[in-house]
């Protein structure tokens, strides 16, 4: 795309203004860093535009705050008190950290992804947001929690103007398919492979 100009210019009867303002499906994917930061940063875009931004965690504790949060909901208060950028809604739609769950746990955390899904695709048909990140939603579709296909066809034909992006690993090839906009991270060097945990700030 030199200078912002896209390679090709498909034959299907929209106006340049018409296919610049379509909402996308995007999905952040691959084993990299920076999925979600990547997400949170068009979060950030959006609320300056106006946008209603809606956040919905997926396999996330409650007790688990990262520092995006805390900068997004203080935005929305702002929005509430001087009318600048957008409303802020941020929800935790699992049960917890799916990898350090108990036994005898999954159908607990699979019932909790399940709801939050729905809880999703009440938010779409009520067009409530006008942009909705679905952070680490792909695990719940690769684990059998919530139908691939399901999200698929409810995504594709979503009313309205509503951004959507999904974050995650491993994304499902009909999702790939069915995006708009699919960028994988890839994994190149990480403090972790030199035995690093996670610092603060750049972590959370």
């Amino acid at each position: 795309m030199p200078q912002g100009q896209p390679l090709n210019v498909p034959d299907d009867g929209l106006t340049t203004r018409q296919r610049r303002n379509r909402p996308l499906l995007m999905v952040h994917t691959g084993d990299g860093k920076g999925k979600s930061t990547a997400a949170f940063g068009l979060a950030l875009r959006g609320w300056n535009q106006g946008w209603r931004i809606g956040v919905f965690q997926f396999v996330k504790s409650a007790k688990w705050r990262i520092g995006e949060q805390t900068v997004l909901e203080r935005l929305g208060r702002l929005h509430e008190e001087t009318g600048e950028g957008g409303p802020v809604q941020w929800h935790k739609m699992g049960s917890g950290w799916s990898w350090t769950r108990k036994h005898g746990e999954a159908g607990d955390h699979a019932a909790a992804a399940a709801e939050g899904w729905r809880e999703v695709t009440r938010r779409l048909a009520a067009q409530t947001h006008d942009l909705l990140i679905l952070d680490e939603f792909t695990y719940p579709m690769a684990w059998g929690w919530v139908d691939v296909d399901e999200v698929v066809e409810t995504l594709t034909n979503r009313p309205g103007h509503q951004h959507v992006v999904i974050t995650g690993r491993r994304a499902d090839p009909r999702l790939l398919a069915a995006a708009d906009l699919v960028t994988e991270m890839g994994n190149v060097k990480h403090p972790m492979d030199t035995g690093s945990k996670g610092q603060k700030g750049i972590e959370w």
